[in-house]
């Protein structure tokens, strides 16, 4: 199992080094983020043991269960699920990032529970570029107004966009989705909103990470192609029906 997931990761890095060098972009500016949905603590432990230290959980519990686990030096974490507004205390216990902000009630939530503990954190802006009913994130055109809204809530810091790609075998469907977010990153970035710096752009899974990063993805996040095919295909896990409307 272990040269596995070590030929994997070999593998995956190989492809975005290929992909940096046909966009003319240097290696450096894409990070690679393991998305460790369903992988048991020890798998994760055995790329972290190989350097790896950016790590995304889409499931509260299982953030709970395997941070506490991992050992020195600790990875960086980004919470990338559906985050409910009553799992935040939660959240900000073990996360470093959400980079799924995609409404303000959320995040007036998150900026109050961290104004009690006398904390801040990272978070993206995440926005549903396929359009898809079956999506979270905040609608394309709505987008920029939410970046506002969130720039007021002094203990988030905003660093960067996310998306979640149309799951689709033509990759021009594809691109237009990362197209559409780094066209958002530009234009919210002119505006030079005061508190935000969106320089990251967090798009591209294992099926279209060469796309994302020719599109000017900075993390792109893989789960199977390392840690080899769960039970269920990742839109199992991205696809999770629309929030019930929170208190």
């Amino acid at each position: 199992m272990e040269s596995t997931i070590q030929g994997n990761l070999a593998h995956i890095k190989g492809r975005i080094q290929e992909a940096c060098l046909k966009a003319h972009r240097n290696r450096d500016e894409v990070r690679l983020l393991l998305a460790t949905k369903t992988v048991d603590a020890e798998r994760v432990q055995q790329v972290l043991d190989l350097g790896e230290n950016l790590i995304g959980e889409n499931k509260v519990q299982e953030l709970k269960e395997k941070c506490p686990i991992y050992k020195d030096p600790i990875p960086e974490v980004h919470f990338i699920g559906h985050l409910q507004s009553n799992k935040i205390k939660e959240v900000i216990k073990w996360a470093d990032c959400i980079e799924s902000i995609d409404r303000l009630s959320l995040a007036e939530k998150l900026n109050n529970r961290l104004e009690f503990e006398q904390k801040k954190i990272d978070v993206f802006i995440q926005v549903n570029t396929s359009y898809e009913e079956s999506k979270f994130g905040v609608a394309p055109e709505k987008a920029i107004d939410l970046i506002r809204s969130v720039s007021n809530l002094k203990n988030l810091n905003i660093k960067g966009l996310m998306t979640i790609g149309l799951f689709s075998a033509e990759p021009e469907k594809v691109r237009k989705c990362f197209q559409l977010l780094k066209k958002i990153q530009s234009e919210a970035n002119a505006l030079k909103i005061p508190g935000v710096s969106l320089n990251e752009l967090s798009m591209g899974m294992s099926g279209d990470l060469e796309i994302a990063i020719e599109e000017g993805a900075t993390i792109v996040r893989v789960g199977t192609a390392i840690f080899g095919q769960r039970i269920y295909p990742d839109s199992y896990y991205w696809n999770e029906g629309k929030p019930v409307t929170e208190a």
